[in-house]
């Protein structure tokens, strides 16, 4: 059974500012999950922290592409380089973002090893957004974090984009987006670049159980897969700690449904969580909800209950904010 091992990337360089005068909070959310307890309840090797470069859009201006691209850039390399040395001690990585464009780097990383193994790797994107604004359909580009799976799909600016010359970092058809909104503003770019789609309605008709299982078949190609978790996939009334919440979201308990069929599978590579910002969870409630989720969603990677004992402290029961928009049995953890 492959370790857990968990690496923050609290890069905030792929947002705007939330004001003039400060910086986006989410390069705090690593430091608020492991408050608690997320690496010792995970029973999980802590590795470590890759420190990001100093936050700084300077005199952006619509126009010029997107904003701290350079710094993006680097950081995504050396992002990379710490993913592919913790895959290949045959441990499966937790990354704790960060804004959405850390995915720029764990994609280099894909990259990276698809190419060594002369197979292809997957992305499964649970995001409230599609993350798809690029030159093709957008007057112009700016935060990398809203444009994260347009850049791994080989849209976008070559320093971005095309890092190392490995255009794309994923082909259209091994990414599968599961959680955006039905009103999302490129529905219809996704649908002709042929990216597979399962938006919250149809995600709640067929179950966030049933619904992992339809990602992982869509992605019958992949030798492997990465998995990219934006907490802002959650409605704004349980997870309002975000960037940009949108209503129309799932529950705790789907999310934990879908994390537990996506990792349970051998070709489950490696799992990113990004966009919670501890500036607006001041009494760390949200973070506590988030940390369970993400323990309970990584159940099937945990050691055997006699092994945890003697490793690290029992995990407890998920405890989250009373969830009111589904109820989903116990039961129904087994079915994937």
């Amino acid at each position: 059974m492959r370790r857990i091992a968990v690496l923050d990337a609290p890069s905030n360089l792929g947002l705007r500012p939330p004001t003039a005068t400060s910086v986006p909070g989410c390069a705090k959310a690593p430091g608020a999950l492991r408050d608690h307890g997320l690496v010792e309840r995970l029973g999980a090797r802590d590795a470590g922290c890759l420190t990001p470069p100093r936050y700084d859009p300077g005199d952006w201006r619509p126009g010029d592409g997107v904003a701290q691209a350079a710094a993006i850039a680097v950081y995504s390399t050396r992002l990379a380089d710490r993913i592919g040395s913790i895959v290949d001690r045959g441990e499966f990585p937790l990354v704790l973002g960060g804004d959405c464009s850390i995915v720029i780097g764990t994609g280099l990383a894909m990259r990276r090893r698809a190419t060594a193994m002369e197979r292809r790797i997957g992305l499964v994107y649970v995001d409230g957004h599609s993350d798809f604004r690029h030159r093709g359909n957008a007057s112009y580009v700016g935060a990398a974090a809203g444009e994260g799976l347009a850049i791994v799909t080989g849209r976008g600016q070559p320093d971005l984009a095309a890092i190392e010359r490995r255009r794309p970092y994923f082909r259209d058809a091994d990414v599968v987006l599961v959680g955006i909104r039905t009103h999302d503003d490129y529905w219809l770019d996704l649908e002709a670049a042929g990216i597979q789609t399962l938006p919250v309605p149809r995600l709640r008709v067929e179950g966030a159980g049933r619904s992992a299982q339809w990602a992982r078949s869509q992605l019958s190609d992949c030798a492997e897969y990465w998995v990219h978790i934006d907490v802002d996939v959650l409605d704004p009334a349980v997870m309002p700690a975000v960037d940009a919440p949108d209503p129309g979201g799932i529950a705790y308990a789907e999310l934990e449904l879908l994390i537990c069929g996506l990792v349970s599978s051998s070709r489950c590579i490696g799992l990113e969580v990004t966009v919670f910002d501890p500036d607006y969870d001041l009494d760390g409630t949200h973070a506590g909800a988030v940390t369970d989720s993400v323990i309970a969603g990584l159940r099937p990677l945990l050691v055997s209950d006699r092994d945890r004992a003697q490793r690290s402290p029992e995990i407890p029961s998920a405890r989250r904010p009373s969830d009111p928009l589904v109820a989903v049995p116990e039961s129904a953890v087994d079915t994937v």
